[in-house]
């Protein structure tokens, strides 16, 4: 009889004692404490299981679950006697970040001294315990929501001294999505207050602790170790790259045909796959994501679930005001291409803004793309860094995206689609119309950058494409020819109906005041580039007839745009 497939469970005792749907990565608790390792970091994409393997490993680890191996009997961890004899006897101190979205600094450090205050709320049996001297019950009466960022930074320290005098045992710590205040500080400009107050609290819980037995942080990204880790030299960092624990986050293929199997959904493999396939960790290929696999389970409806599951802030940001070459690359991706550019898996923070690659080995950690290979290390003999070969992950990933897009025109969204009309309609007055509208909207949204463009309307025009690409593909096969130069970006649109829809050709300029009175001479100037290129040879090489063929000049100036042209 196929289990109950409850959505959101994050406990695993209410997962076991319900007898709720459950893939069974107990043996991640072996593979991790037989490394040996003191303190250990593990990113993996949202929803990827990190809260549930955190929630299992405290509860196989802690006191607090002393004698409940029925937890875990019949689950792989349990075949090993050794492991059997070791569960439920360690003091466990366990915290998750996963909430502190707050929007400015005050707000952040508030709530992770509250959090800070509950656990010593949870312990306040230490005060009568006979194990603490008054100095030390002075310091335990100090940590309330209002305390100082000394005495913030070496709560879980001191508090991991007072449970090993009570236990006689070193202490484990766990932290469940560290980087998620890291991300929201940078979002919302708070980014160097909030290293300057984790970096302290972290080398005091994990490196200079000598009453700490392991640690383990989970999160989404890597922060780079100038950032928040430069005293942690001890800390092994296991990102998607890395062969550990490849199987014990997200499903494996087999866990995903078995689960099928036994919710009677097994004739949907090959969609499902196509779907929520593609992750990859380490050299094991063929990871799903368990969130839309849980939630497929459940409905049977292949949708957006994985990808709808945060408000995906912090990616729209990035591309939305990415530079020219962000948005290249990005086009291709959507085009289902491939980019090939170095990764630095240590994400720097305040770098995002200027360096692509940060952009992109974001993107991968986050599980937007995937690693399909890179570089022989012989290659690099030279000093040459490393490239890797990147590509959207899979279908939902791909959908995400295009809803992102759709999203950037949203405050211009009736006028985008009249547009769009009025282009296949060959209605130049209305194409002036709506795309004036447009571009009075959204062309701020595009240049809301550290380094805004000024008169040059480059972040628009190549949003504007990547709109292009993601409304009218069903219709057209969309390329663009980017050429060295100001302003220039021509787009050809080759129907894939060749009988009913005509080939266009949309040509990019900034009015140069130098050589041209008015906007309508750049109209001009972009008209007669295209037939100075001859750029409709390449839509009538494709099968388009020469007189199915429309040019237009786009002219910018500021927020203001003349379209020109019609037939070719």
């Amino acid at each position: 009889m196929a289990r109950t497939v409850a959505i959101g469970i994050q406990n695993f005792e209410d997962l076991i004692q319900k007898h709720y749907f459950y893939v069974d990565k107990t043996l991640f608790i072996k593979e991790w404490w037989d490394s040996g390792d003191s303190v250990t970091l593990i990113t993996r994409p949202r929803r990827f299981g990190k809260t549930l393997n955190m929630s299992m490993t405290e509860q196989f680890f802690s006191l607090d679950y002393a004698g409940r191996g029925d937890l875990f009997e019949g689950l792989s961890v349990w075949e090993y006697e050794e492991y059997r004899r070791i569960q439920g006897t360690y003091p466990v101190l366990s915290l998750s970040f996963a909430n502190v979205k707050e929007k400015d600094y005050a707000g952040t450090r508030a709530k992770i001294c509250q959090m800070l205050t509950e656990l010593y709320a949870d312990h306040a049996f230490l005060l009568e315990s006979g194990v603490m001297e008054d100095r030390d019950k002075e310091y335990f009466n100090r940590i309330h929501h209002l305390m100082t960022d000394a005495d913030a930074s070496m709560a879980i320290h001191y508090l991991a001294k007072y449970l090993y005098r009570y236990y006689g045992r070193r202490v484990i710590v766990l932290l469940d999505e560290y980087d998620t205040p890291m991300q929201e500080a940078f979002v919302n400009g708070y980014w160097e207050e909030l290293v300057t107050f984790t970096r302290s609290l972290f080398n005091a819980t994990f490196k200079t602790n000598p009453w700490l037995e392991r640690g383990l942080m989970t999160g989404i990204t890597r922060v780079s170790r100038e950032s928040v880790f430069s005293d942690l030299n001890h800390l092994k960092v296991v990102t998607t790259t890395s062969e550990e624990y490849a199987a014990s986050f997200g499903f494996t293929e087999q866990e995903v045909l078995a689960a099928l199997d036994e919710c009677g959904r097994t004739g949907k493999m090959a969609e499902v796959k196509a779907w929520y396939d593609g992750f990859i960790f380490g050299n094991h290929a063929e990871i799903y994501n368990p969130w839309s696999i849980l939630n497929f389970l459940d409905t049977g409806k292949l949708a957006l679930y994985w990808a709808n599951t945060s408000s995906n802030s912090l990616i729209g940001k990035l591309l939305q005001e990415g530079n020219r070459g962000i948005k290249e690359q990005f086009e291709v991706l959507l085009k289902g291409g491939r980019v090939h550019t170095p990764i630095d898996e240590q994400i720097v923070y305040n770098k995002l803004e200027d360096d692509s690659q940060a952009v992109w080995s974001l993107l991968l950690a986050s599980g937007y793309l995937k690693v399909l290979g890179c570089q022989q290390q012989e290659l690099l003999e030279y000093g040459e860094e490393v490239k890797y070969e990147l590509a959207l992950t899979n279908h939902e990933v791909e959908r995400m995206f295009y809803n992102m897009v759709r999203g950037w025109f949203g405050s211009a969204k009736h006028d985008y689609n009249d547009f769009i009309l009025a282009l296949m309609q060959d209605d130049l007055r209305a194409m002036n119309v709506y795309m004036n509208r447009v571009a009075l909207n959204v062309f701020s949204y595009f240049d809301t950058g550290n380094r805004p463009s000024g008169e040059e309307p480059e972040r628009f025009y190549h949003g504007f494409v990547l709109g292009l690409l993601v409304d009218m593909q069903g219709t057209y096969v969309i390329t663009s020819n980017r050429e060295s130069g100001f302003g220039r970006y021509d787009v050809l649109l080759e129907p894939k109906n060749r009988k009913k829809d005509d080939g266009i050709i949309l040509e990019f300029k900034v009015h140069d005041p130098e050589t041209e009175k008015t906007l309508a001479d750049t109209v001009q100037t972009a008209l007669q580039q295209i037939r100075d290129r001859k750029y409709g040879a390449r839509l009538t090489a494709s099968g388009v007839p020469a007189d199915h063929i429309r040019a237009y000049g786009f002219a910018f100036r500021g927020k203001q745009v003349q379209i020109g042209g019609g037939r070719l």
